[in-house]
């Protein structure tokens, strides 16, 4: 392929700091991204109207016309997103848009059968799928509790819907040849100070070890755990806490999943990491943008987002690190906020791919941090803009500043006619 010059250029000043463009750009193209389904409806779903909805800290704001109202106008719109994203994604599932099955069955008796349409889509797509059990949204959740519920019967039903989702994405995994990462996250916590925060972790402990002992191929089905720092209506108290579930995946040896938008402002996601690594067979990284709280904006490429996947990228590990993103914004252009959104995440990471690491380390090792911190700083204003629009052109899709018309084209042609 002839190369445009913009890419030569910066593949030339890449090299004198010992970055190959091409080795990055290969790594990159192996590096899928799993890109939310509920971004496109605002969390609503598709179960019986009584069941569907945002609710326990799932809110999407804003109301911007054209969102997804069925499965089919919401796989359109994810081809719309896909169109404009260059290189390999995933789609990343909740319980809640089962679509398969008149009527559908209470969630704690789903199958795989219930996500036909979803796994012949994504087999038409080339994508792999991600699951997440749906514990929100539901009558049995309308207290707030789910798995810590201290009514053991509703904490039962809670159970059993996470190990049906548990099977659900390990026969997902095994048609499409693709590992499904199931992600447990729960609402469960009280708006003010609690009487007893023991209890309710108890519970929530000995439910997940039920859930994670039914027989589900692990080969398929990669589980993962998920904390929040605090949501609506649980501001005090949130049962499923970052110490509570580091040390679960660690002790029980199940994934950890760090949400950008679940910790305090001031803290670094990007530096847990490599700690969480030490100790967790593998992360999940929800990849979103927290404004004053857990507000799932539409990811930027700000100095945290930036931090984060570059650091990735530079543990070496990404064999155990999954990408996955989880922002709903509902002020505007949905399928824009997903191609926003995602090129970003890809953009992150091929800055970490295009950081010489192995000459920072070299001089870092060597005492030499005068030189590290040029060298961190000279970096930053090479063009790696240059090297992502090559991507963009191998893969068939428009660089920067050329997908925003097509997106605008497929409003006015077809979101503008949905009933609002």
């Amino acid at each position: 392929m002839e190369k445009n010059s913009g890419y030569s250029v910066a593949q030339e000043l890449f090299a004198q700091v010992g970055v190959d463009t091409e080795a990055a750009l290969m790594a990159l193209d192996a590096i899928p991204v799993s890109m939310h389904c509920w971004q496109g409806d605002d969390v609503a779903g598709f179960e019986a109207p009584e069941k569907a909805g945002a609710g326990n800290g799932c809110v999407a704001t804003g109301n911007y016309p054209g969102k997804a109202s069925n499965p089919a106008e919401l796989m359109s719109d994810i081809e719309q997103a896909a169109a404009q994203i260059p290189g390999p994604l995933r789609l990343n599932l909740h319980a809640s848009y089962a679509t398969d099955g008149s009527p559908l069955p209470e969630r704690d008796e789903l199958t795989a059968d219930h996500f036909r349409s979803w796994i012949d889509w994504a087999k038409a797509q080339s994508f792999g799928i991600d699951f997440n059990p749906t514990s929100f949204s539901h009558p049995k959740a309308s207290d707030g509790f789910t798995l810590s519920h201290q009514d053991a019967a509703i904490r039962q039903f809670w159970i059993d819907h996470c190990v049906a989702c548990r099977k659900i994405g390990a026969a997902i995994g095994e048609e499409l040849s693709s590992p499904v990462v199931n992600n447990i996250w729960i609402p469960d916590g009280y708006k003010d100070t609690p009487a007893d925060r023991f209890a309710p972790r108890e519970r929530l402990l000995e439910s997940l070890d039920v859930i994670l002992a039914a027989d589900v191929s692990k080969k398929w089905n990669i589980d993962a755990v998920e904390s929040k720092l605090f949501g609506i209506g649980v501001e005090s108290y949130t049962v499923g806490s970052s110490e509570f579930y580091l040390a679960y995946a660690a002790t029980r040896k199940v994934a950890l999943c760090l949400d950008a938008g679940h910790f305090h402002p001031t803290e670094s996601v990007a530096d847990k990491i490599s700690a969480a690594l030490l100790y967790v067979p593998a992360l999940l990284l929800h990849v979103s943008r927290g404004v004053r709280w857990d507000s799932d904006h539409v990811i930027t490429l700000d100095d945290p987002t930036k931090a984060i996947l570059e650091e990735c990228v530079v543990s070496g590990q990404m064999d155990r690190i999954h990408v996955g993103l989880d922002f709903f914004d509902a002020s505007i252009n949905r399928i824009a906020a997903w191609v926003i959104g995602t090129r970003n995440a890809k953009k992150g990471l091929l800055r970490g791919l295009l950081r010489p690491t192995e000459k920072l380390r070299q001089v870092e090792l060597a005492g030499d941090y005068t030189s590290r911190l040029a060298l961190m700083e000279d970096v930053r204003s090479l063009p790696w803009g240059a090297v992502w629009n090559e991507y963009c052109e191998r893969c068939n899709t428009p660089p920067d500043h050329q997908w925003l018309g097509t997106v605008k084209a497929y409003e006015a042609d077809v979101l503008s006619q949905r009933a609002c």
